[in-house]
């Protein structure tokens, strides 16, 4: 038995709660963030009495430190802003309790994410005996554990690496973002970038795109962009000779996200508005939908995988492993969308694997880092069914360059 506690009320926080208090290895759950009501809604929702609720500023370490050593869970999942992610890690070294996030960390007043801030806690960890896991949503998360269960099973060498995220899902609004807005637009207005040859390379923001074929949807216009897994997966996964990151956007989308950009709504400085300082891009956020507030109407499937080829005996080898998603599925279960349930669920799994010992041990770790066969076959009975196609045509054949 072991006790959780959820920072974070948006609609991952709600999926991450409710999947919580159906396992029987949490025996009492908290669900704590700066706006108690919306703890309170989710657990109304849940209706479980195992989950409780508190209000929590997670941007000061000393209120998490209190509230942890009052709790005292055995792991905290972060489901809060990426600007977070770091006051959250200090606490839970101070509290002595385990870590896990989806998202690695940004700086509020920079547009840059990367994982330098958290690996940098590698030797605190060590020391204090103590699990950090970085990154166990879908992507990153899943796509991550999905290339290492690749090079454990079905590769000796993997050399290219296409991650490949579409939704294809309608949820009625003219313009939308499926998770937090401002991270959202921050992350897709950076410039592109992916690994290749050693070597990072940069281009303009969307300015590479294809169609590319997803299973039970067909093709959608899909953009290069830079995504975090790519940086640990670079770095942990030998002999990759490339890895790019792809997702899709509707012409519809593009267009706003222009025409945003344009007129400075994008903007992440403030700027002075009848006598005060305001932020663009949170004005932004303050008029765009809520995520969670998609869900209800939300139609059509997410489809997330990895491409992937490299040598097994001596031989070229193709293999892709995939997951395809359900809104309204999602909604009739847990009352979210797809987005936050293929973010929500495998954090989930991954605070499961550390409480059972199976990804437990001192230090700060991403998941393809871990053994990736006790994550996957739990995966999918919690609601993640994944799909292997073995050596047949690629969208990626033939190897392409740059």
């Amino acid at each position: 038995m072991a006790k959780v506690m959820i920072v974070g009320a948006g609609g991952v926080g709600n999926v991450v709660a409710r999947k919580c208090a159906a396992q029987p290895e949490f025996s009492e759950i908290l669900l704590a963030s700066r706006t108690v009501a919306k703890c309170d809604q989710i657990a109304r929702g849940v209706g479980s009495p195992k989950l409780r609720t508190a209000a929590l500023d997670a941007d000061n370490p000393a209120n998490t430190v209190a509230l942890l050593r009052d709790f005292q869970p055995d792991i905290l999942i972060n489901v809060a802003l990426p600007y977070q992610d770091l006051a959250l890690m200090e606490a839970c070294l101070e509290a002595g309790v385990h870590y896990l996030d989806t998202a690695n960390y940004e700086p509020p007043e920079v547009a840059k994410f990367e994982y330098s801030w958290q690996w940098a806690y590698q030797e605190r960890f060590q020391q204090a005996g103590l699990t950090a896991i970085l990154g166990c949503g879908f992507d990153p998360g899943v796509t991550g554990v999905f290339t290492a269960y690749a090079l454990k099973h079905h590769f000796d060498e993997i050399h290219y690496l296409d991650i490949v995220d579409c939704n294809a899902g309608n949820h009625g609004q003219s313009f939308a973002t499926n998770f937090n807005p401002e991270i959202n637009i921050r992350e897709i207005t950076q410039k592109g970038r992916y690994y290749e040859d050693g070597a990072w390379r940069e281009i303009p923001p969307l300015s590479v795109h294809r169609p590319i074929p997803y299973p039970e949807i067909g093709e959608r216009e899909s953009y290069l962009l830079y995504h975090e897994e790519l940086e640990s997966l670079a770095k942990n996964i030998p002999g990759l000779k490339r890895a790019r990151f792809w997702m899709t956007f509707s012409e519809a989308y593009i267009t706003h996200l222009r025409v945003l950009e344009a007129v400075g709504m994008t903007r992440i400085d403030p700027v002075e508005y009848q006598g005060q300082k305001i932020v663009p891009l949170q004005f932004l956020k303050a008029v765009l939908p809520e995520p969670a507030s998609l869900a209800e109407n939300y139609s059509g499937q997410t489809s997330i995988g990895c491409h992937i080829q490299g040598l097994k005996d001596g031989q070229p080898k193709k293999y892709y492993i995939y997951n395809n998603c359900d809104h309204s599925a999602c909604y009739q279960e847990v009352g979210a969308q797809a987005i936050s349930y293929t973010t929500g669920v495998p954090a989930v799994v991954g605070a499961l694997m550390v409480v059972r010992g199976l990804w437990q041990a001192p230090g700060v770790f991403n998941v393809e880092e871990k053994d990736p066969d006790p994550f996957l076959e739990l995966l999918g009975p919690l609601g993640l069914p994944w799909v292997e196609v073995v050596d047949q045509p690629s969208p990626f054949d033939p190897i392409e360059e740059g």
